[in-house]
């Protein structure tokens, strides 16, 4: 067993896992252990620590404030320690276990969920792929390890994060087939003067078109707001309300028989890409998760 100045080594790979899987019955799996072998290495972790770690929340396990404090440094130790044991050779996706997080906008999994599942399953059915979707807060989320990689608008200022802008993109308005707004131009006055829904994740009732509709002089009717994009085409196409969309829901729209239209407005581009922390640049299944989602989402 490998040991350093008294301290058991082994107990951060154990570390890892069990803040990834938050139950000791996971990490007894992915470890290859039975549960009260991995009991014992959490009790250990406990006493190395001298915290909890994780403790019972109902009927799962939650990490305590100190497990997640320490859960990026963690997991960037285990990673730069099998990059430096790996073999020269290039790495087989096929024989990595991995789950890899991507914080997203709920239309990613909605509208590319089965692509990328697919891909993975193919090419590294070893690798979980674990979607979070964005917060109504903001947190650091990649230095902290809680994702691995966000896709979108990239939120993430943190100097150390890597951000990689791939394209632009821009907002089209939806409505039902029929809509009453579809028959004739659609203009700037009679796009305001209909019903609007709005999604948002923080419940904002105003966004970047009501103050591109006030430089004309205009003014929208908000009726409400929904948390994901998804959820609004469902009511979008039992309304007459109107709506927004982007590219990356254009499939979803046509699925649901719903009509996009160009928004008579000067509305500012979407930069859309990629971020991670720098700790994921080496990582095979880490570049593996990039270049498919550049691949799938931005070709």
């Amino acid at each position: 067993m490998t040991q350093s100045a008294g301290i058991d080594l082994n107990l951060l790979l154990a570390l890892d896992v069990l803040l990834e899987e938050q139950s000791v019955q996971g990490a007894a799996r992915r470890l290859h252990l039975s549960e009260p072998a991995m009991s014992r290495t959490l009790g250990r972790i406990r006493k190395a620590l001298g915290d909890p770690v994780l403790v019972r929340a109902g009927r799962r396990m939650v990490p305590t404030p100190r497990a997640l404090a320490v859960r990026a440094e963690v997991s960037a130790v285990v990673e730069r320690a099998r990059a430096l044991f790996a073999p020269p050779a290039d790495t087989d996706l096929r024989t990595i276990s991995r789950t890899v997080t991507i914080l997203c906008h709920d239309t990613l999994p909605a509208a590319q969920g089965a692509a990328l599942f697919a891909r993975a399953a193919e090419e590294a059915p070893g690798i979980r792929l674990r979607f979070l979707s964005e917060s109504h807060v903001d947190a650091p989320f990649l230095r902290e390890g809680t994702a691995d990689l966000e896709v979108g608008v990239v939120d993430s200022t943190a100097p150390e994060v890597h951000v990689e802008i791939v394209r632009e993109d821009r907002m089209m308005g939806v409505v039902r087939s029929g809509h009453p707004l579809l028959a004739g131009e659609v203009t700037a006055e009679r796009f305001a003067a209909a019903d609007h829904l709005i999604v948002s994740r923080r419940g904002k009732l105003h966004g970047p078109v009501d103050t591109a509709l006030a430089e004309r002089g205009l003014r929208r009717r908000v009726t409400g707001t929904v948390g994901t994009f998804p959820s609004s085409l469902f009511v979008l196409r039992e309304t007459d309300l109107v709506g927004l969309i982007s590219s990356w829901g254009m499939p979803l729209a046509d699925t649901l028989g719903l009509v996009s239209f160009e928004i008579p407005l000067s509305l500012p581009p979407l930069p859309l890409g990629l971020a991670w922390h720098p700790r994921h640049d080496a990582d095979p299944a880490h570049a593996w998760l990039r270049a498919t989602v550049r691949e799938l989402l931005f070709s």
